[in-house]
């Protein structure tokens, strides 16, 4: 199981939220920004169903692998 954190950030004249240094788009405050990233972060914990997924890697390296459906990451809001 995996960790992801969801950043409170200033970010473009706003707020965001930043996941593994990904901006979200941005928001006119610290509070809608942290909703929006509390929203988010509760989708994560949701199951959904078993499937496969192909993904490549940094290295240009693709892979192949099943995502259970009860696999899911902790979710954690920093802001």
């Amino acid at each position: 199981m995996s960790d992801v954190k969801y950043r409170i950030v200033e970010h473009d004249g706003g707020w965001a939220y930043r996941v593994d240094g990904t901006y979200s788009e941005t928001f006119p405050s610290h509070d809608a920004a942290f909703g929006a990233a509390r929203r988010a972060a509760c989708k994560q914990l949701r199951p959904g169903e078993t499937t496969g997924i192909v993904w490549e890697d940094a290295t240009g390296h693709w892979h192949a692998e099943l995502s259970r459906a009860g696999d899911r990451p902790q979710a954690e809001v920093i802001g």
